[in-house]
C-alpha cells in the first residue's frame, strides 16, 4: 500500500490505543481508533513510476532546450485507484509531449473537485511542499480548472498552474503546420483563454480618464477609459470572429472537394481512434501516403485524403484524422469540427486502437465519445487492434472478443512490421460499399461525352471502336447506369 504523504515513521511518537483511549470531544467514552483508514482514503498519495527519464525527452526532437520541472496532480472522484493512475500515466505522457520534465505525481482521493482550490486548501499546501522539495516550477492538473481555482491553487503553491486543457492546446499549437490547423489551434486557445483573463497588480489599472493628479495621464489622455484587461477582451473578441470567418471559407473548401468526392460517388473511409494508436503508420501502409509518423501524442493534426483501391479495383478515399484522448477539451472538438466532419461523412471508420496500451477499452470508449458529438456514433466500424508485435496476446483476445459481440468486425496488425495487413485489405473488400453496377454498351459516334462521362465516372473495363460506335463494358455508378440505359446491348 503506498504511505502517504509526510506519513510520520517516528516509533518514539507512537501511542497505543488500547492503553491510551483518546476519548472523544463530548466527554464519552466512545473510541474509533486512529483512523487509519480514513487517512489513508484522504491523503494525497504519489504515484510511482511518474518520473521522467531525461534520456527519454531527449528522443523526441521538438523538445525545448530548457524543459519545465513539472509536478502532476490528479483528482479521484470515481472509478478504481487504477483508473485514476492509469489517468495521470497519461497525462505524464502529454506533459512530456509538451516539453516537460516531470518530477512527481500525486493523487487525491474526493467525491468532486474542491471548488476553490480543486484539492483543497490542506493539500494545496503540501503540495506546495512537494513543489518546493522537488524545485518544480509548474503545477499541471488532470482536469480543466475554473479561472477561480487556477488563480487560488496559484496564490498557494506560488509557481504556474495549467490544467489539462491548456496542456492539449499547448501540443496542438506546437503541432499545428497548415494554415487551417493554425487557424483552429488559436481559435481554442482564444475560447480557453477569455474567461481566464486576469491581469497582476498595474496592469490591471485604466490606462486612460480621470484627472492627472488622481492617476490618470492628464490633457489629452481624459475619458472613461478602458482598463487593460477589457482591452485585452475586445481584442480577443475581435481575433475570434475574424479566424471564425477564415476557417468558414476554409470549410467551404473543404465542402466543395467532399460534395465532388459525393458527385463522383466515391465511398469514403476514414480512419479514426486514440492519438498515438498509429492510424498514420496504417495509412502509410495502406497507400504509401508517406505522412508524418512519429511516437509521440497529436503528431497529427491535418487530415491526409489518400485515394485507394479495393483488390477488385474500386476506388475509395482513406482519411488520416486527428486522435482522440480522454475529456478532449470541447473548443477543441468545436474548432476542428470542420476537419472531424470528414469522419462524421464517411461511409466507414477505421478504429484503430493500440492494443498494448494499459487500457484499450478506455481507449475505444473515449473515441466512440467524441464520435457520438460529432453525429458519427451510427456510422460502420472497422476495429483495428494494432502494435501486435509488442501487445500482450491475452489482451488483443479480450479487445477481440468484446468487439465481436458489439457486431464488429475486428482486425488484429502490427502496422510496424506488416503482420496483419492482407487480413485488413481483405475486410475492406468486404465492407467498402459497392455502389456501382456493370454495363456494356455501345455509344454512338456522336455521342462522344457519354463516352467520355464514363472515363470519369466510372471504371472501364473493355473498350473497342466498331462501324456503329463505341463498345464499352464498364463498372459505373447507379445513375450513370440509368442515363446509359437506353444504350444497353442486349444479350444474344
Amino acid at each position: 500500500m503506498t504511505k502517504p504523504i509526510h506519513e510520520s515513521t517516528d516509533t518514539d511518537s507512537y501511542v497505543d490505543p488500547v492503553t491510551h483511549p483518546d476519548p472523544a470531544t463530548d466527554g464519552s467514552d466512545r473510541y474509533d481508533g486512529e483512523q487509519f483508514d480514513l487517512e489513508e482514503r484522504q491523503a494525497l498519495r504519489r504515484v510511482a513510476g511518474l518520473s521522467t527519464e531525461l534520456q527519454d525527452v531527449t528522443e523526441v526532437e521538438y523538445r525545448q532546450l530548457r524543459l519545465e520541472r513539472v509536478v502532476l496532480v490528479g483528482v479521484w472522484t470515481e472509478g478504481t485507484l487504477r483508473d485514476a493512475e492509469n489517468s495521470l500515466a497519461e497525462l505524464k505522457l502529454l506533459a512530456e509531449t509538451a516539453g516537460s520534465q516531470v518530477l512527481d505525481g500525486l493523487i487525491q482521493r474526493r467525491d468532486k473537485p474542491d471548488p476553490a482550490t480543486y484539492i483543497g486548501s490542506g493539500k494545496a499546501k503540501e503540495l506546495r511542499d512537494v513543489v518546493l522539495a522537488e524545485g518544480a516550477d509548474t503545477v499541471i492538473c488532470d482536469g480543466e480548472l475554473t479561472p477561480g481555482q487556477l488563480r487560488q491553487l496559484e496564490d498557494v503553491v506560488k509557481v504556474k498552474v495549467v490544467d489539462r486543457t491548456a496542456l492539449i492546446l499547448d501540443i496542438f499549437a506546437q503541432h499545428a503546420s497548415s494554415r487551417e490547423g493554425k487557424a483552429q489551434v488559436e481559435l481554442a486557445q482564444m475560447t480557453y483563454l477569455l474567461p481566464r483573463l486576469r491581469g497582476w497588480g498595474e496592469s490591471l489599472s485604466r490606462q486612460a480618464g480621470g484627472r492627472a493628479g488622481a492617476g490618470g495621464v492628464g490633457i489629452g489622455g481624459r475619458g472613461p477609459g478602458e482598463t487593460k484587461i477589457e482591452l485585452d477582451r475586445r481584442r480577443i473578441r475581435t481575433r475570434m470572429a475574424k479566424l471564425r470567418r477564415e476557417l468558414a471559407g476554409m470549410s467551404t473548401a473543404r465542402e466543395v472537394k467532399r460534395q465532388e468526392r459525393r458527385r463522383r460517388e466515391v465511398p469514403s473511409v476514414a480512419i479514426a481512434g486514440y492519438t498515438n494508436a498509429g492510424k498514420s503508420s496504417l495509412l502509410n501502409r495502406l497507400t504509401g501516403a508517406g505522412v508524418l509518423v512519429e511516437n509521440a501524442l497529436f503528431a497529427t493534426l491535418d487530415p491526409t485524403v489518400r485515394r485507394a483501391h479495393t483488390t477488385d479495383g474500386r476506388g475509395f478515399t482513406l482519411t488520416d484524422t486527428v486522435g482522440f484522448v480522454r475529456h478532449l477539451p470541447h473548443q477543441l472538438i468545436e474548432a476542428f469540427r470542420s476537419t472531424l466532419e470528414e469522419v462524421a461523412g464517411a461511409d466507414l471508420i477505421v478504429h484503430v486502437v493500440d492494443g498494448s496500451d494499459i487500457d484499450p477499452a478506455a481507449q475505444l470508449s473515449a473515441v466512440r465519445t467524441v464520435l457520438a458529438e460529432i453525429d458519427a456514433a451510427g456510422i460502420r466500424e472497422l476495429v483495428v487492434v494494432n502494435k501486435a508485435d509488442v501487445a500482450a496476446a491475452d489482451v488483443v483476445d479480450a479487445i477481440v472478443r468484446a468487439e465481436q459481440r458489439r457486431g464488429n468486425r475486428v482486425v488484429v496488425v502490427s502496422a510496424r512490421t506488416g503482420a496483419g495487413i492482407d487480413e485488413l485489405v481483405a475486410a475492406l473488400d468486404d465492407l467498402v460499399p459497392r455502389d456501382e453496377v456493370c454495363v456494356e454498351v455501345l455509344v454512338p459516334f456522336a455521342d462522344g461525352r457519354v463516352v467520355a462521362r464514363v472515363h470519369d465516372l466510372g471504371e472501364v473495363e473493355l473498350e473497342e471502336h466498331t462501324e456503329h460506335g463505341t463498345r464499352l463494358r464498364a463498372r459505373v455508378p447507379h445513375r450513370l447506369a440509368g442515363e446509359l440505359a437506353r444504350y444497353v446491348i442486349s444479350p444474344a
